[in-house]
């Protein structure tokens, strides 16, 4: 019996169901700050990859899962055509180049999937080019997760319905017009190659050590909410999250401030 397609194994009517979204978002915004801390301290490296359809929410969740993370030790990489100079280069030569130092995480909107999605579907890779990547980015992800590095790819999904609703959406805005461009609408009309693109590349790329998270994204409070959880559940794990003992000098001197302020105070009557 074959496999249902992945795409159709989300439910796309999942809603998120709190009583205060923003409270719980703050909560979560917190909790992950002091699970990055707490990697910063052990040295590990982290690399978050968001693919999605166009107008999925990939911008907005990544704008809420960084919102109260420390900008040095984490660094969103939004992901275009590549350079000319790094045409010349193999496709993942860029990508090695913005990999995390240790502490630290890398987020990649948009990512090297890119040669089994878009290129593949524009023709802007070979057929040779873009069925040899899945076993290329395979290698190269279980290379980055046997070095020690965590690696979580999201994938987020939304209906044809919901995407057109949000193409409009942004074109009566003048804030968010800018996102709009003439690709989105060519690639709209591809949906179907796109789909077809997608659910291979899922089938051929979702490892043990780098599995796929597909999120509903119909809905932005859930899928916020939902990737929030799902990045602290996983960079936790394993990860001692207590703060860390001041060191006896630095407490002697923090003491002798505290003193300090006291007796001024008091000085002041």
């Amino acid at each position: 019996m074959a496999k249902k397609p992945m795409l159709e194994t989300v439910n796309l009517k999942q809603l998120y169901n709190g009583d205060d979204y923003l409270g719980e978002l703050r909560r979560l915004q917190g909790e992950l700050m002091v699970v990055q801390q707490a990697r910063f301290r052990a040295g590990l490296r982290t690399v978050i990859v968001f693919e999605g359809w166009d107008a999925a929410g990939k911008g907005g969740a990544i704008k809420r899962l960084v919102h109260h993370l420390d900008p040095r030790m984490c660094r969103v990489w939004p992901i275009a055509a590549p350079l000319p100079h790094e045409k010349d280069n193999h496709y993942l030569y860029r990508f090695w180049r913005r990999l995390p130092e240790a502490g630290a995480t890398a987020i990649f909107d948009r990512s090297w999937y890119g040669r089994v999605m878009v290129e593949r579907v524009e023709g802007l890779a070979q057929p040779s080019e873009w069925k040899r990547a899945y076993r290329e980015i395979n290698e190269f992800e279980r290379m980055l997760a046997d070095d020690g590095i965590t690696v979580m790819k999201f994938f987020l999904h939304v209906s044809e319905k919901e995407q057109a609703k949000r193409f409009v959406s942004r074109m009566d805005d003048p804030v968010k017009r800018w996102k709009l461009s003439t690709e989105d609408f060519r690639n709209r009309a591809k949906r179907a190659d796109y789909e077809a693109a997608i659910e291979q590349m899922l089938k051929e790329t979702s490892t043990r050590k780098a599995p796929w998270i597909l999120i509903s994204s119909e809905q932005k409070k859930y899928a916020r909410i939902a990737i929030l959880k799902a990045v602290i559940r996983r960079l936790k794990r394993g990860v001692d999250l207590s703060s860390p003992p001041l060191s006896p000098e630095v407490e002697e001197m923090a003491q002798a401030l505290k003193q300090e302020l006291k007796d001024k105070k008091a000085a002041q009557g």
